[in-house]
């Protein structure tokens, strides 16, 4: 059985009622509000494109929130962290590779700021708590962790990091990795937009939609509806 089939039958058992959600167990977005960025948080007075890798579990619901984010110009599902060349999806759901999986951001940096992604990653997107897993899925593929590409998005990823942790914002210790990226390998083209174009799936359904629909009741002026078109 594949993984994508062994993730996909697991939320089906789940689809039936019998497992309730818990509120910080990544199964959700996590119900406290967190404080804002106080750093990264201006915008460039022109438009400028920017790009950003974060990781934290499926991939398929951290492209689907980011996807919903203005200014966001794309979202790619991929693999980043570890040491093989172009790895497949199987190769990184065994563990083996180093890899986690990972969404690459590309944004405008005049309308969107890597503060507010970094807001976006931590309070909607994934549970930053949970150490090599999110949810149901299990295993240093779905660690939590940014790959920066640059001295300035370090630095403003590792300060929102200690406000967090200064502001006591989880009862857990945030275990999130903040990494250089070496490389980026785009997944295979059946996870691209897959919460989009698989919205019945119980997966999706049960751990991915809630984290749009947070993304829509907190961040309203940075929801964007209509992600066709990008």
């Amino acid at each position: 059985m594949t993984a994508v089939m062994t993730r996909l039958t697991a939320a089906m058992a789940l689809a039936g009622g019998a497992f309730l959600l818990a509120n910080r167990g990544g199964e959700r977005p996590i119900e406290t509000k967190l404080p804002t960025a106080a750093s990264g948080r201006s915008l460039a007075l022109t438009p400028r494109e920017d790009s950003i890798v974060f990781a934290g579990g499926c991939f398929w619901g951290v492209q689907a929130v980011f996807e919903h984010v203005r200014g966001v110009k794309s979202a790619v599902s991929g693999y980043a962290g570890g040491t093989v060349v172009s790895p497949s999806y199987e190769e990184v759901s065994s563990g083996a590779t180093g890899h986690a999986e990972s969404v690459e951001v590309v944004f405008d940096a005049s309308q969107v700021s890597l503060g507010q992604l970094l807001e976006v990653f931590f309070s909607v997107a994934h549970d930053p708590t949970q150490k090599n897993r999110q949810g149901p899925d299990v295993g240093t593929q779905y660690r939590s962790a940014i790959f920066y590409q640059t001295e300035d998005q370090r630095r403003v990823a590792e300060a929102y990091i200690k406000q967090l942790t200064g502001a006591k914002s989880f009862s857990r210790p945030i275990v999130t990795e903040v990494m250089p990226l070496r490389a980026f390998y785009p997944a295979e083209s059946y996870h691209q937009h897959y919460a989009m174009l698989h919205p019945d799936s119980p997966y999706i359904a049960t751990y991915d939609l809630p984290k749009v629909a947070a993304l829509k009741a907190r961040f309203a002026p940075l929801y964007r509806e209509d992600v066709s078109s990008r």
